[in-house]
C-alpha cells in the first residue's frame, strides 16, 4: 500500500514516465489535484485521498462555479481528478472511482474562425522585401505555421538537425513526444535558406532552428506576439494567434479536398475525432462535392 503522500507523486510519475505527458501538462495535474486535496482538508476535515465520496467532489465543483470559473476549466480540473482515480483503482489503492458517473458541466461551443487565404497572403506580401534577421525570422514563422499546420510548441523546439531541405521536410516532436515528418513547400524552403544565411552572424550554441535576435531560442510569448501583430494589420477577427494559423491550414486543405485521414497524420492528431473540429468550416465545400459527386444531385 503506497503511503498517503506519496499517491500524488506516484501518479505524477506515471503520467510523466509511462505516458510520456509534457511537463507542463505533469504540473497542471499536479495544481488540480493538491487544490482538490487542499479544498478537503480545509472543507471536511478529510486528508485521505483513498476515502473521497462524489460528495466531496460534487462541493469542490459548486465552489469553482461560485468562484465564476469558466466551465471548461472546471471540467479540465475534474478530469485530472477523474484520471487520479482511474490510477488509484489500477493500482488497487481503490475499490471503485468515485468520479465514475460524473457528467461534466456543459459548455458553449466556440467556433475558432479561421484567416482567409487572401488574409494570410496579405500578410506575407507586407513582409516581403529587404529584411533584417528578425523580418526574414518572422516571415518564417509564419510560413512554417500555415504550410505545416505544426503546434506552436513544435515550431519552437525544431532543431537545425530535424530540417532537411533536401528531402523538404521537418522532423517535429509533438504530443506525448511522438515524432513526425511535416512537408514544406518549395517556397518555404527559399525563406529557410535566407534565414539561415542572416543566421550565420548571431546564432548560438543551443542548436535549434528558430532563435532571437539574442541568439537564445525562440520561445512562445514571442510567437504569439509575431502572429498577433501582422495579422492584427490585416484582420479584423478577433482572435489572431499560432492557433488560428493551424486551424486555417487544415480548413483550407479539407476545403481543397484533402481527405480526413491525410490532414490527422500532418496535425499530428492520434485520432480522427480531434481532427473533425475542423471540419465545420468545411461544410460548404463539402456540400460542393456532394452536389457534383451524387448522381442523384441536380448539377445546374
Amino acid at each position: 500500500m503506497l503511503k498517503e503522500n506519496h499517491f500524488i507523486t506516484a501518479f505524477l510519475e506515471y503520467l510523466f514516465l509511462e505516458k510520456s505527458y509534457s511537463k507542463h501538462t505533469v504540473t497542471a495535474y499536479k495544481t488540480d489535484l493538491i487544490a482538490f486535496k487542499d479544498f478537503c482538508a480545509v472543507s471536511y476535515n478529510q486528508e485521505n485521498l483513498t476515502e473521497i465520496k462524489y460528495g466531496h467532489v460534487r462541493s469542490w465543483v459548486v465552489s469553482l462555479v461560485a468562484a465564476d470559473i469558466s466551465n471548461n476549466t472546471i471540467n479540465r480540473k475534474v478530469s485530472s481528478l477523474k484520471s487520479f482515480y482511474k490510477f488509484l483503482q489500477k493500482t488497487s489503492q481503490i475499490e471503485s472511482n468515485p468520479l465514475s458517473k460524473h457528467k461534466a458541466l456543459k459548455v458553449a461551443k466556440k467556433v475558432q474562425v479561421p484567416f482567409t487565404s487572401r488574409e494570410i497572403n496579405a500578410v506575407l506580401e507586407n513582409m516581403d522585401g529587404d529584411q533584417g534577421f528578425d523580418l526574414c525570422r518572422n516571415k518564417l514563422v509564419v510560413e512554417l505555421l500555415y504550410s505545416t499546420g505544426m503546434r506552436r510548441a513544435e515550431l519552437i523546439n525544431i532543431k537545425e538537425v530535424d530540417v532537411d531541405i533536401e528531402n523538404q521536410t521537418i522532423k517535429v516532436l509533438g504530443k506525448r513526444n511522438k515524432e513526425r515528418y511535416v512537408p514544406i513547400l518549395s517556397s518555404v524552403v527559399g525563406t529557410i535558406k535566407e534565414y539561415q544565411v542572416l543566421k550565420v552572424a548571431i546564432a548560438g550554441n543551443s542548436g535549434f532552428f528558430l532563435i532571437t535576435s539574442k541568439g537564445n531560442k525562440l520561445y512562445e510569448t514571442l510567437v504569439y506576439r509575431i502572429i498577433n501583430s501582422y495579422f492584427s494589420q490585416i484582420s479584423s477577427k478577433v482572435k489572431k494567434s499560432p492557433h488560428i494559423l493551424r486551424h486555417s491550414f487544415a480548413t483550407h486543405l479539407l476545403n481543397e479536398g484533402a481527405d480526413l485521414n491525410s490532414v490527422k497524420e500532418l496535425l499530428g492528431h492520434s485520432s480522427l475525432a480531434s481532427t473533425q473540429v475542423y471540419t465545420h468550416n468545411s461544410l460548404d465545400a463539402i456540400k460542393k462535392v456532394y452536389k457534383q459527386a451524387h448522381p442523384r444531385s441536380n448539377k445546374k
